[in-house]
């Protein structure tokens, strides 16, 4: 049986674009309600200039803390910049690591770590000259200690999540499609003699991951389609395009879970703080566990 990982990867994306297209498209055909006040933020560009109390925008959905006021049309196409960056990488690729001679060396790995300090900074450059880096972000967050109840507890309910997976036999099933059950990330702190490669590896999941990840993927990519879509469909969306950006079809519905966590805990706290402090320990924990089990000989049942 042919490997279906890059057929899902690009379905997942499809949909994930399909459904936010469709709910933007929906929520922006919504008649605007005339405001007593003029408004900066115009979502009709068919209104009057000469009326300023004709400028609205499309009733907001009252969900969770994370602000959009400052996103504009433009916007739309950062997302769009955002979702053929991430779809054409991980095509490719999924397409390279079929090749039984490709190998991931340190050259390919800081060029990994580049690419997600760049991504990043795209992102970062389209909002900060509207809004201060604190605000967007929320990193003024007086409840910050709470990073230490939510980040473990998060953990633990991701691996409950993974455990309740392996005890329904979803591995076992997607094995049956001929597709490698551990990620190639996990694979390589499992199987790597290269300390070089072993400490790109662990700084790359662990510091870099969390920073520009969630940078893009809940400071960015989230709140731009929450602006055109609302919180629900944001959320849906954002965690798909999360889920497929990783081009794993094992872990697929788990980074799907993990990613609309992420979104809840981000709209809950309304500071990134919050889910980066989540993405570090998840990613950390994985990696000291793969350490672990290996210089200690422990045997490990199929990773997440």
């Amino acid at each position: 049986m042919p490997d279906p990982t890059e057929s899902v990867i690009i379905a997942t994306f499809t949909a994930a674009f399909g459904i936010f297209a469709l709910a933007a498209n929906t929520y922006k055909s919504f008649k605007p309600k005339p405001l007593p006040a003029p408004v900066a933020d115009v979502w009709d560009d068919d209104s009057d200039p000469e009326n300023p109390s004709a400028f609205a925008e499309p009733p907001a959905i009252p969900v969770g803390k994370v602000a959009t006021w400052f996103y504009r049309p433009i916007d739309l196409l950062g997302i769009g910049l955002i979702f053929v960056v991430f779809f054409s990488l991980v095509i490719a690729t999924v397409r390279a690591s079929s090749n039984p001679d490709m190998e991931l060396n340190s050259g390919a790995l800081l060029q990994s770590i580049a690419f997600e300090f760049i991504i990043a900074g795209i992102a970062s450059a389209m909002v900060l000259p509207r809004i201060h880096l604190l605000e967007w972000l929320g990193l003024s967050w007086p409840q910050w200690r709470w990073v230490f109840f939510i980040a473990p507890a998060s953990v633990l309910a991701m691996w409950a999540f993974f455990g309740g997976l392996q005890v329904s036999g979803y591995m076992k099933w997607i094995e049956s499609f001929g597709v490698e059950s551990i990620q190639d990330t996990v694979k390589i702190l499992q199987k790597s003699n290269d300390l070089t490669i072993l400490g790109l590896m662990a700084f790359a999941a662990v510091i870099v991951a969390p920073l520009c990840e969630e940078v893009v993927f809940r400071g960015y990519l989230y709140a731009a389609m929450k602006k055109f879509s609302g919180p629900w469909v944001a959320g849906l969306c954002s965690a798909l395009i999360f889920a497929a950006a990783h081009g794993s079809l094992a872990a697929l519905l788990p980074l799907f879970v993990f990613g609309c966590l992420l979104v809840f805990i981000y709209e809950k706290t309304g500071s990134l703080w919050a889910p980066m402090a989540v993405h570090f320990c998840f990613n950390g924990a994985t990696v000291v566990i793969q350490m672990a089990a290996r210089y200690y000989h422990i045997p490990l049942d199929v990773a997440p």
